[in-house]
């Protein structure tokens, strides 16, 4: 079962088996054809029919692409995925642009936002500051250095924080944690990120282990 957005290329259609069955579920320019919630209980339900279940996107899942959503309804319903990355299309962008979108120059930092916003009663109360997702790309051995600045800035000691060493690779390690513990963690191998929001309180690593049931690819 193939549960693709609108904007997936028909090329990459055509590489599905013939025995699978593909189905839009794509929202385009405001034209919603089908809930979000209509999305989750298709795929929820094709995976308990023990279907290999496919929810695929353009880009890259994690990137505006309503992960948080789907995730915690597969996590609420018991049914175990795996989150297959994508390239998103800033990246590819850039690429194709042939620049760098950081520069030791004069470009440390970059910020992703999107033109659609939350409905009013969605929208959370906390500060800008916390408001956002931080990556930080090789944060140095001494996370202690960084929290205290982080902490400085005004973010609270409970901010979750997550340290990964060699991602998406051969030797993965997580860890998780809160800002007011993040200098407490032991080094990990290079090369390691740090993923600091309130959008980790949504990680499988957070939430814990996931029941065994039939793979879900998102």
């Amino acid at each position: 079962m193939v549960l693709h957005d609108d904007l997936v290329p028909q090329a990459i259609l055509n590489l599905a088996s013939s025995h699978a069955e593909i189905v839009n579920v794509g929202k385009r320019c405001g034209a919603k054809s089908i809930s979000q919630q209509e999305i989750n209980a298709l795929m929820i339900a094709h995976a308990r029919e023990h279907r290999n279940v496919i929810r695929l996107k353009s880009g890259d899942p994690l990137v505006f692409g309503r992960a948080t959503e789907e995730i915690a309804a597969l996590v609420n319903a018991g049914v175990a995925f795996e989150v297959v990355p994508g390239i998103t299309a800033a990246f590819a962008a850039a690429a194709q642009l042939g620049c760098s979108l950081t520069d030791r120059e004069g470009a440390s930092n970059v910020t992703f936002s999107t033109g659609h916003h939350a409905d009013a009663h969605n929208r959370s109360s906390l500060p800008a500051i916390e408001a956002s997702t931080r990556v930080v790309y090789m944060p140095g051995r001494d996370l202690g250095l960084l929290a205290a600045e982080w902490l400085q800035q005004g973010l609270p000691s409970d901010f979750p924080c997550a340290v990964i060493s060699r991602a998406g690779q051969a030797g993965e390690q997580v860890q998780c944690t809160t800002l007011g513990a993040l200098g407490a963690l032991a080094s990990v191998p290079a090369p390691s990120l740090l993923i600091g929001g309130w959008t980790l309180r949504n990680a499988r690593a957070f939430l814990g282990s996931l029941a065994e049931d039939v793979p879900v690819q998102v």
